[in-house]
Parts: C-alpha cells; structure tokens; sequence
C-alpha cells in the first residue's frame, strides 16, 4: 500500500509538472502585451521595452519558465498587474472562501448522497426509489447556475429569508457567517447528489442480490448488519471513485456558482484574472486549482482500501 501511495503521488507531481509547463506557455500564447497591460494604453514602446527586460520577459521562453517555476516553489507565485498586490495572500484568502464551500458540499453530498442510494435500493420499485430517481434526474437535467438563479429569486427576492450575493465574517457571527453559505452550498449540492444518490443505488442494488450477502441472510444475521456491514462496504467502492470524480465537478461548479452570488472565491478569482488578462493571478489560480483536483483523486484511490480491504495495491498482501 505505501509502495501504490508513492507511485501514485510521483504521477500526481509529473501532472503537476506538465500543468505548469501548459499553464505558462498558454499564458504567454495570449495575444496581449504584458508590459503593456501595467503601463497603460499610452505607453511608449521604449517604456515598454524597458519593463519587458526589468520584468525578464526578453528572455527566452526556457527560462522564463525556469525562473517562474523556482519562484512558485519558493512560494512566490509573482504581482498582480492589476492589483499591483502579491498574488499568494489574495489567492489563498480566495481559496479559504471556497474551501469551506467545497468542504461543506462535499460532507452534505457525501452523506446525504449515500443514504439516499442506500434507501432507494433497499426499498427498490416504491415510492422511495422512485422519489429519487426523480430527483436524480432533477438533479442531473439542470445546470448549477439555473439553481442558483431559482435559490436567489425564492429565497431573496421573493421572501427576504437569505443573502444571495458576497460573503460573512465570523467576527459578525455564526449566524450572520452561516447565512451567506446556504444558497452557494445548496447550489452546489444538488447536481451532486443526484450524481452519488444514483450510483449508490446501483452498486448497493447490484450488491444486495450478490451471492455473499444471500449466504449472510440465511445465517440469520440481521438485515441492519447484512445491509451496512456486508453490501454497503462493498458499494461503496464505486461511490468512492464518483466522489472524487464529482470533486472535479465541484470545481467547475464553484466557477459558477461563486459568479451567480458574487462570491469572493478562487473561482471567482479565476474569472477576474482572465477578464483582466493577469497573468501571474490566472497562473497561481489555474494550478491551484489543479492540485486540488490530483490531491482529490489521489485521496480517493488510498481510500479504497479502507472501504474494501480485499482489493491490493501492487500485488500487495494483507
């Protein structure tokens, strides 16, 4: 197992790797002029020239790169051109926003998720089962930010029950904090676990009428610890891989859905630095992004062998 471990977190730092190469060199494919971005409309090409070898933009492409990736992994991940602010504390301040956004979504989908694909097959071809299928197609159907746009109109403009745009401070309370979350979280919750509520049902389904657990039940043992300890701790395995995979979709959610809210989040950091061309700002977010997505992955494939101790990793053996 530490052995699968290594060799998975070395593909995690070669994609990491190869990210940053795509990442710089389609930044600096863009058509813009960087040292024309800082100075304004009205600068010269002199004065422009003169930034470009202050700022090492003369340089060939090599080693620009070079000097880039050193400074991202001394932490230094450059100047916003148009904040004129280090990037590092505006990203990670953006990244703590939408980390509680993920962690909340992915706990309530998670949970929530499971237990309804697990009710749905138990009680398979009633009213249960069909109640969420109806919501897994609901959920499947419609888009994150047609949600959000529903949540903010019902919830906002129709009985003034929850803010819908920006983000609170646990200075102001709990309360006043947990309000700002709800719609976003909502929002990002419901494409999801239409998503993990589906395919619980069917490997929980398909794991119900497998030959181990008909060999439990004619032991006699309860149906509670047939369900729980011998079908869903084998159903959970695939359950494990479309959670990870929904993590990449959460990503792309949170993109949407802090725009839909004008939420201060990675993702709506993200849009601020392509609309505004910044270079250095779209780098840092665009990896950070993408590291939390292999870090996901990378999470998901060590936990299949707490949810199912019987797969090996290598020819590993218990």
């Amino acid at each position: 197992m530490a052995g699968y471990a290594m060799r998975r977190l070395g593909t995690v730092l070669f994609i990491l790797l190869a990210m940053s190469l795509l990442v710089f060199l389609a930044t600096h494919a863009l058509p813009s002029n960087t040292a024309a971005l800082i100075l304004g409309q009205y600068s010269t090409p002199e004065t422009q020239a003169a930034l470009e070898h202050k700022l090492g933009l003369d340089l060939p492409l090599p080693v620009q790169y070079w000097h880039w990736a050193d400074a991202m992994l001394h932490g230094d991940m450059g100047q916003s051109m148009v904040m004129e602010r280090p990037v590092a504390p505006v990203l990670w301040d953006a990244f703590d926003r939408s980390a509680v956004l993920a962690v909340l979504a992915m706990t309530v989908v998670s949970t929530v998720g499971v237990t309804m694909g697990v009710v749905a097959a138990v009680w398979r071809g009633r009213w249960p089962d069909h109640a969420v299928s109806v919501f897994a197609y609901l959920g499947i159907s419609v888009p994150e930010f047609y949600w959000g746009l529903v949540l903010i109109l019902v919830f906002g403009g129709t009985f003034h029950l929850l803010p819908t745009s920006g983000s609170g401070n646990l200075s102001d309370g709990l309360a006043r904090f947990s309000a700002f979350l709800v719609l976003p979280v909502v929002t990002l919750t419901l494409t999801l676990l239409a998503h993990v509520s589906r395919l619980t049902r069917s490997s929980m389904a398909e794991a119900l009428d497998s030959m181990y657990v008909r060999v439990a039940r004619s032991r006699g043992l309860p149906e509670r610890l047939v369900i729980f300890r011998h079908a869903l701790r084998n159903a959970l395995v695939p359950t494990i891989t479309v959670l990870a995979q929904d993590f990449g979709f959460l990503i792309g959610g949170i993109v949407a859905v802090e725009t839909v809210f004008a939420y201060p989040g990675l993702g709506r950091l993200l849009i601020f630095a392509l609309q505004h061309q910044d270079l250095p700002l779209m780098q840092a977010a665009i990896l950070v992004l993408t590291a939390v997505y292999c870090l996901a992955n990378l999470t998901a494939d060590l936990l299949y062998g707490v949810a199912n101790p019987r797969i090996r990793y290598g020819g590993a053996v218990d």
